[in-house]
């Protein structure tokens, strides 16, 4: 098919009737909207649709020849389940023409509930990967809203061998975070940011420091609010990069935004279909654009990764603080306390949990293996100055496992683009005597069934929050999976007791806040250089917020930064009420061999019934970073209903 009008869609947002009668206006081929419950914009109740209007907006766009798409692309809680079958029945039935989906259990519910709405993949469910896109086409998707950390050349890539159609932002506000990989909103206020109540911790003020001394690098500045998606000044570019679905971002904004971004938009579309060859972009059109901008702009990473430039460092043209640092409750916090001492075991199966322990380095895995873990995980990301795993220390590491009686499973990156997926293809290929593959996304799972015929095990960044989700991955072969970090306990063990499928429950150990592609001691040690100065990429760094939390850095092999919470989460006083899950994990990827002995240690004299409070004494003293109780300090992770 030639060029035309029909070649691309230009995709609006809509918050508001008004909002998406506007977008229509100015010329949407297609709108997106969100019901008042299961999305990712719930926290105004102004804004969003109910269902009369979502029917209304249904007919109102077909009548114009416009397609509206409904956003359920929040995580759903159990108890959001019925719930949400009634909704999903209810936008079949008006015929909407597409969902757009984070939680693998509305795609298990279309498919249970014999409902006819076609699904496309949230750039919530983080896709960058042929192999991602080739197992979501087995579920009957259609259309896959890629992550904003590909590049053109890699989305030209992806739709060239896998034949799918692409969504890709083309404007407005963008997270600094990995899509999907961010629970810092979550775990610090309840509010999850993958369940639509985000709290922006990434447009806080931060100091850059030096960990170890604790010297100020690079003082106070807004250092991970990137500045708004624009590719205005790219539509040649954009349309031959072979994506369909160019989407904008806003639907919190007026209709009188709206209507301005759009029409911009579609004047400088249709100009390039009409004239290939001879089009320029107006440059009068594109000054009364840039003048009325929100915040700086930038091409985020469609043509090269991104620096500092396009940080919004100032803070000057950020529209809105939703919230600033707050210190992180402690692990015997009084609310934690209270909420545990209410609160019933989750209900034992009659086995004990396996200890699992994810390490750092083999001198980690020989102390946890000597301490009573029954299960290890090795590989995956290493946290620089460690050196990533060789095929020797693998095969020295199975050899420990089988003499200690214990399993080892191989640990694969949160993040895997094409070029690690194979890496991981020739790894697979060539270990020996492993117990399973612990996968952190769709890409590897689906590789890792290719490939080996070992159990697979699903990591927390697969976001598990309710049984309907889990029943779809035990459908795609995975034996365990991990609950999300973000539920309170009420949720888990509401999770742990409706699931088939067994679950692993992290409880304790340094966890993540947030994965970002950016390096951020690249963008900011001063006059860190490459070439002359690499080492400076092997030191431990540090962000502090304005409530003087100390959030570590650490860089793993690929350059992806890691920013930690304040705290490491320790459930230690509250152990039996977890009893009921199959295995209670430690996240020690950040300790060394010494601390990694000591907190497996303590924790097998836990489940064992043992005395551990003069361990746990030595241990409070030697941890690298102080306890904390996580999301748990909250009753619920505040839902959508």
């Amino acid at each position: 098919m030639g060029l035309t009008r029909e070649s691309v869609e230009l995709l609006a947002p809509a918050g508001t009737f008004k909002a998406f009668e506007a977008a229509i206006d100015a010329g949407a081929d297609a709108v997106y909207l969100g019901g008042k419950h299961f999305n990712m914009r719930v926290h105004k109740k102004d804004f969003n649709l109910d269902d009369d209007e979502i029917k209304a907006a249904v007919k109102y766009a077909h009548d114009r020849n416009v397609k509206l798409d409904v956003t359920i692309n929040n995580l759903i809680s159990v108890e959001e389940i019925a719930p949400l079958e009634k909704y999903l029945r209810f936008l079949d039935e008006i015929k909407i023409d597409a969902a757009i989906v984070q939680d693998f259990a509305v795609i298990q519910l279309i498919k249970k509930l014999g409902l006819k709405i076609p699904i496309h993949a949230s750039v919530m469910m983080n896709v960058n990967s042929a192999a991602a896109v080739d197992l979501l086409k087995s579920f009957g998707i259609k259309r896959v809203v890629v992550g904003r950390e590909l590049s053109f050349e890699a989305v030209k890539n992806l739709r060239e061998v896998t034949g799918i159609e692409i969504e890709y932002f083309i404007h407005g506000d963008m997270c600094v975070a990995e899509s999907g990989q961010c629970i810092h909103s979550g775990v610090t206020f309840g509010q999850s940011g993958n369940r639509g109540r985000c709290l922006k911790p990434c447009r806080w003020a931060y100091k850059f420091i030096d960990e170890k001394t604790g010297a100020i690098l690079d003082d106070t500045s807004y250092k991970l609010a990137l500045n708004d998606m624009c590719l205005l000044r790219n539509i040649p570019e954009l349309i031959q990069s072979g994506v369909y679905s160019f989407k904008i971002e806003g639907r919190m904004r007026p209709p009188e935004f709206i209507h301005r971004i759009v029409s911009t938009y579609r004047r400088a579309i249709d100009a390039y279909i009409a004239d290939p060859t001879g089009y320029s972009l107006d440059e009068n059109l594109w000054r009364d654009f840039f003048e009325k901008r929100v915040r700086d702009l930038t091409t985020l990473c469609a043509f090269a990764p991104p620096t500092k430039k396009d940080i919004g460092l100032s803070g000057k043209r950020e529209p809105r603080f939703f919230s600033e640092g707050v210190v992180e409750a402690k692990f015997d916090d009084k609310a934690v306390a209270k909420i545990f001492a209410e609160a019933e075991p989750i209900k034992n199966s009659g086995t004990k949990p396996e200890l699992v322990v994810k390490v750092s380095d083999l001198a980690a895995a020989k102390s946890a293996l000597a301490n009573g873990a029954d299960v290890i995980y090795v590989g995956g990301e290493s946290f620089k100055p460690r050196k990533p795993w060789t095929l020797a220390e693998f095969k020295i590491a199975a050899e420990l496992a089988q003499k200690s009686n214990a399993k080892i499973i191989l640990n694969t990156p949160r993040i895997t683009r094409e070029n690690y997926l194979n890496e991981l293809a020739e790894l697979l290929r060539r270990l020996k005597n492993f117990d399973g593959v612990l996968v952190s996304n769709l890409g590897a799972l689906n590789l890792v069934k290719k490939f080996t015929d070992l159990p697979i095990y699903a990591d927390s960044s697969f976001n598990l929050f309710n049984n309907v989700a889990a029943e779809f991955l035990r459908e795609m072969g995975v034996v365990r999976a991990t609950s999300s970090l973000e539920m309170s306990f009420a949720q888990v063990k509401s999770l742990v007791e409706k699931s088939a499928l067994p679950i692993e429950i992290i409880i304790h150990g340094a966890t993540e806040s947030m994965v970002s592609e950016h390096n951020l001691v690249k963008f900011y040690y001063p006059d860190f250089d490459e070439f002359s100065t690499p080492e400076i990429l092997n030191e431990h760094f540090a962000l502090v917020d304005s409530a003087s939390e100390v959030h570590s850095i650490r860089l793993d092999q690929f350059n992806y930064s890691h920013i930690f919470f304040a705290k490491d989460l320790c459930m230690l006083p509250y152990l039996q009420k977890f009893m009921g899950a199959a295995a209670l994990r430690i996240e020690a990827q950040d300790y060394s061999a010494e601390v990694t002995a000591l907190v497996t240690k303590i924790y097998r004299a836990g489940l064992d019934g043992k005395d551990f409070s003069a361990d746990f004494e030595l241990l409070k003293k030697n941890t690298p970073r102080e306890f904390g109780s996580g999301v748990y300090r909250f009753a619920e992770s505040k839902n959508s209903i």
